[in-house]
């Protein structure tokens, strides 16, 4: 197959633990061709299709573990660049990072486009909008705490109020950006209302805290509805009650649960019948927090540590969403 990634800039990879870099690897190690662009280089004009300049890369035979050791050298080569419609692939990854900014929407946009043209988008455009990482909880309710989704700041401390230690968070955010929590007595509930809600201007999401985050908020992977065997537990460290590996969590995988592959047998078949090829659930103890639909990670360090190839199982999903494969 001949594959397009789009993805921030090929220099900002740290391949020792980036998911599209190991993606890309089992692709071309199943003989597929590769190529990559950024947002900025797509586009449609009048009289022909949504298209891009994209660069058609081999990924060289390096060692990832020795980038995180500071070790650096080339990892791919650049084979030639061309303008080439997304319709002349035989899929299109849709791999850019968050946050989900109007440049991301209006690229989902373009993204659709192509897709009436006839490209193969994974994860699919409209699903990508029509899934906000932290709203999409909503839907599934049985198997979320106590939350509340508000721009009143009044109902924020009548949620603090019943429920005593809760989590705010912001719906925008990522990586643990802009998660507080606020305990009994209350302290600095005021200004963390002020600063995340803005005097109602911005809506915030506040959910009860739920005490197993000690024990890691597991990332929990769906690749076309089927569930990956091994959780990813972002442990908190120290003093912080974040677990996400972009502030320090510590990363350890392990078997899922009983109430984890409950919660996938569910969710799983939904979403992929929307489109949503690759889905990262975030769960505490029993408890989804939150969907990751843009571009979900953890598949190095779940190879690493349990030897399951979940990048393999990934593209096998791609390889059967084909009808010549």
């Amino acid at each position: 197959m001949q594959l397009l990634f789009v993805i921030d800039p090929l220099d900002s990879f740290r391949i020792y633990k980036d998911t599209t870099y190991v993606m890309m690897r089992a692709a071309q190690q199943r003989g597929h061709q590769v190529a990559v662009c950024t947002q900025p280089a797509l586009y449609w004009q009048k009289g022909g299709r949504v298209s891009a300049q994209v660069e058609w890369i081999a990924l060289l035979d390096v060692d990832p573990a020795a980038y995180a050791r500071g070790e650096m050298a080339p990892w791919w080569q650049l084979l030639r660049r061309e303008e080439r419609a997304l319709a002349d692939f035989d899929a299109v990854l849709m791999r850019k990072d968050p946050p989900f900014d109007n440049e991301f929407f209006y690229t989902t946009h373009l993204l659709g486009q192509a897709e009436r043209e006839g490209a193969k988008v994974f994860n699919r455009a409209a699903a990508l909008r029509d899934h906000p990482e932290k709203l999409d909880i909503l839907e599934f309710a049985q198997f979320i705490g106590p939350t509340l989704v508000t721009r009143d700041p009044q109902r924020i401390r009548d949620f603090h109020a019943e429920h005593g230690d809760v989590i705010l968070k912001p719906l925008d955010g990522m990586g643990g950006m802009g998660i507080f929590r606020v305990g009994p007595d209350g302290l600095n509930l005021g200004s963390i209302i002020e600063m995340l809600n803005d005097h109602g201007r911005n809506s915030v999401m506040v959910q009860r805290y739920i005490p197993a985050i000690k024990e890691g908020d597991k990332r929990i992977l769906l690749i076309d509805g089927e569930v990956v065997p091994h959780a990813l537990a972002r442990i908190p460290q120290g003093n912080e009650i974040r677990g996400n590996m972009a502030v320090g969590g510590k990363a350890v995988a392990q078997p899922l649960s009983a109430r984890d592959r409950e919660i996938a047998a569910h969710i799983g078949p939904i979403l992929a019948e929307r489109g949503l090829l690759l889905v990262g659930l975030d769960v505490i103890g029993d408890y989804v927090t939150e969907i990751n639909v843009t571009s979900p990670t953890g598949f190095q360090e779940i190879a690493n540590q349990t030897g399951f190839d979940v990048a393999a199982m990934f593209i096998d999903a791609v390889q059967r969403r084909q009808p010549h494969w």
